[in-house]
């Protein structure tokens, strides 16, 4: 089996020109890399619980940990305590609850430079949130499932399980899909689902609307007549009913889109320059902008210190064809280590300057850093995941976490996204008084706990379970507040 299509390793030769500008400047060997091509990368950007993950088309599953490069051929799997998260550039999101299989078939760019995204969920259930919008993009977002599919003309928000060997669900939450059966197409809309039921003949979708349960006997006599006019067992047939059910992960869901919604638009990209959004929710909740001399507008995260390095906490990824990946341990280490360049500078300490938005670089670029300071090698051989610091993060399971602890120098590393109100403000004590303090977490969503329908309004924090991280024996070294 070929491991890794031409056109994917045509993304990994990162120009040489800029790889050796690049080395030259941050005193780093030249390494193999990852360029521009009909290819593309996107984020595995959270992992709670037991996840693994595969690095590339026939490739092993492996242990997955938050911030891994997900690539065309990539397998996610989550155990039964297990969530994951794969936000792609537009900050579009894919949401695996328990114990769901997904393969990334597809992940290229056409010739327009629209971008082509087709993953096939084995089993499962996931959550889509597509940012496509109508009229200025053509990208494509399908999601396939046993011989159907759903695809995405425009902006939604839906979720798709399969039950069981002869059953699928599709409930649109907002916008809405077009899904596709070997006899025909139909179209699913805003707060409506669809049952499908697979069989060796026919499938057999039925389509609901949340909008008025008590409408229900009405819709079941509606239903009889289409069926009725679909009735032919080698054509797809159509009921119709009203109701809605929903399922144990939908608060999950949703607070994971109030997230990204909330902390987006703080800082957004096109302010940045950048084309691209993934991780953008995670520089605003994380970490601060700010303009520094010499350098215009920077990004700075929490909780840093004077001895303080980025490149302290993470690892190495290798992934056939191309080679290795750095991987941060920090929640919002994406942008940052691929795009734009690390830099030092008295009085302020190391602060992200963005830029550099051709291509993703495999490890940071790096300006004036302190002799002192240990710059990322990438191993020169084997292909194992190599650990830095305190290493790679995973964030637990369920749980309930009373009290979390935030140290100087820690640079939010065991923090879970969302997990605390007002990170900003618990960053100006820590600076101001060089100590740990202990924040209020609260009691994440349970992983059985079924929660009202999705369109009510439900008020509650983040996933709050502190994260693990993968570590060597490492510890963090508090270190006196950095001026802003």
């Amino acid at each position: 089996m070929t491991i890794l299509s031409n056109d994917l390793k045509k993304l990994f030769n990162f120009g040489r020109s800029l790889a050796i500008c690049a080395a030259c400047i941050a005193g780093l060997p030249v390494t193999s890399a990852w360029a521009d091509s009909h290819a593309r990368i996107v984020r595995l950007s959270d992992v709670q619980g037991s996840v693994q993950m595969s690095h590339g088309a026939g490739e092993k599953l492996t242990r997955a940990f938050i911030n891994l490069p997900l690539v065309e051929g990539s397998h996610v799997k989550t155990g039964p305590d297990g969530r994951a998260e794969v936000e792609f550039e537009d900050g579009s999101t894919l949401r695996l609850a328990t114990e769901t299989e997904i393969d990334f078939s597809r992940l290229t760019l056409a010739d327009d430079g629209s971008k082509l995204n087709t993953a096939q969920l084995v089993s499962g259930m996931v959550y889509a949130n597509v940012h496509t919008k109508k009229g200025k993009s053509s990208d494509e977002f399908v999601l396939n499932f046993a011989r159907d599919s759903v695809t995405v003309p425009e902006a939604a928000h839906f979720r798709l399980a399969i039950d069981g060997t002869n059953h699928a669900t599709l409930a649109v939450f907002k916008g809405k899909c077009s899904a596709k059966l070997p006899s025909g197409q139909f179209e699913v809309t805003d707060k409506h689902s669809a049952g499908i039921k697979f069989s060796d003949d026919a499938v057999v979708a039925t389509v609901a609307s949340q909008s008025d349960a008590s409408a229900t006997a009405a819709a079941v006599s509606d239903a009889s007549v289409t069926a009725k006019r679909d009735s032919d067992p080698a054509k797809d047939s159509l009921v119709i009913a009203k109701n809605y059910v929903s399922q144990p992960s939908d608060d999950w869901d949703r607070q994971q889109s109030e997230y990204h919604d909330h902390n987006a638009t703080t800082t957004t990209a096109s302010k940045l320059g950048s084309p691209y959004a993934y991780g953008m929710s995670d520089l605003n909740y994380y970490g601060n902008f700010m303009n520094v001399p010499g350098y215009g507008n920077v990004w700075q995260p929490f909780f840093t210190g004077a001895n303080w390095s980025p490149f302290q906490d993470g690892g190495w990824a290798f992934y056939p064809g191309a080679g290795y990946s750095w991987v941060s341990g920090y929640q919002w280490g994406w942008m940052p280590y691929h795009y734009g360049t690390w830099a030092f500078a008295p009085g302020y300490g190391w602060f992200w300057q963005p830029g550099l938005w051709n291509s993703y670089a495999p490890m940071p670029h790096v300006v004036n850093a302190p002799k002192t300071v240990k710059l990322p090698t990438a191993p020169t051989t084997g292909r194992h995941t190599t650990i830095v610091g305190r290493g790679l993060t995973v964030n637990p399971p369920d749980g309930v976490i009373k009290v979390m602890t935030i140290t100087p120098g820690s640079a939010g590393l065991g923090v879970p996204r969302g997990s605390v109100d007002h990170l900003n403000h618990i960053a100006k004590q820590v600076d101001r008084t060089s100590r740990p303090v202990s924040v209020a977490a609260a009691r994440p969503i349970p992983l059985s706990q079924a929660q009202s329908s999705f369109p009510q309004s439900h008020a509650r924090g983040m996933l709050n379970s502190a994260a693990s991280p993968i570590s060597s024996t490492h510890q963090p070294v508090a270190a006196p507040p950095r001026p802003h």
